[in-house]
């Protein structure tokens, strides 16, 4: 790095462009690398390398909220795919005339739980209604909630007594097949009250086999919670999806701002963020920014 620093400084008294150009490129690409380091530094958790789940659901509010929870989907996905993360869909259910009410997706990508655990909560999204003739104002409500893919070395035991299992017909994408056979799965853990669902594939067992995969996972969340000690209003937030209990505002009318409530995070272009660029708030999770 020194040595950068006196070629950069003998390129300026030389007015060498060339060299200024190639100095700049390389000490760009040496804060680049710092920055990886640093971050992989705080990404050494016990579970922060794991691969993830996420569920999107919609608050109260209809239309609204389920229009808002499919835009919040679709910020995501943009993210994964800009960060080349592979992703498959895992169950959802579509809203009556746009949106979806919920859906789960499971991501595979290098320290992912690390990177999105802090994103699980309540957004919020203030806007000029598309759905309303009026042309009226609204705020409407999404949570988000990432868990752990956990794999075959974390022991969890589940007692079958436990479980209620309930086949449906699926709601989504998939075909005729699909819409027609009771090939869906709904997992209920009676105990804790943790429901699971997976409706991507056409056969039955193989949608059970991934509820149980999920089950796991969410069961394995509700221990590290226990052990952690969180508060009852952490639990809260992700249960409740309304005010009180944001953790970011989306905001598009009467001003353009998008604001994370809890590291003071800004930004002016919400349509950037909302296209998936949401570097600034992963990254004030990761580093716990005040």
């Amino acid at each position: 790095m020194n040595n950068l620093k006196d070629l950069n400084k003998l390129a300026l008294e030389e007015e060498n462009l060339e060299i200024l150009n190639d100095c700049e490129k390389k000490i760009s690409n040496t804060f680049k690398e710092i920055k990886t380091y640093e971050t992989k530094c705080f990404l050494s958790g016990e579970n922060d390398n794991l691969d993830i789940y996420i569920e999107i659901h919609a608050g109260a509010g209809g239309t609204e909220s389920q229009d808002w929870a499919d835009m919040l989907r679709r910020m995501y996905l943009k993210w994964f795919d800009k960060k080349g993360f592979g992703y498959q869909m895992i169950s959802e259910h579509k809203g009556e005339e746009a949106g979806i009410k919920s859906s789960t997706l499971k991501v595979n990508g290098e320290n992912l739980y690390g990177m999105m655990k802090k994103e699980s909560g309540v957004h919020r999204l203030v806007r000029i209604s598309p759905f309303d003739s009026g042309a009226r104002r609204h705020t409407s409500f999404a949570s988000i909630w990432v868990y752990p893919s956990v794999d075959d070395s974390i022991d969890i035991v589940i007692d079958e007594k436990d479980l209620r299992v309930d086949t449906y017909r699926s709601s989504g994408a998939g075909g005729q097949h699909v819409n027609t056979t009771d090939s869906a799965v709904r997992i209920t853990h009676l105990p804790t009250k943790i429901v699971v669902q997976c409706q991507n594939e056409r056969s039955q067992h193989k949608n059970k086999e991934t509820c149980f995969k999920m089950l796991k996972a969410r069961l394995y969340e509700h221990e590290l919670q226990k052990r952690e000690e969180k508060s009852q209003s952490q639990i809260d937030s992700k249960t409740e999806i309304g005010w009180g209990h944001q953790i970011r505002s989306y905001v598009l009318q009467p001003y353009r701002l998008v604001k994370d409530l809890r590291y003071k995070i800004e930004d002016t272009n919400p349509d950037g963020v909302l296209n998936g660029d949401i570097d600034k708030f992963i990254e004030a999770g990761i580093f716990g920014q005040k």
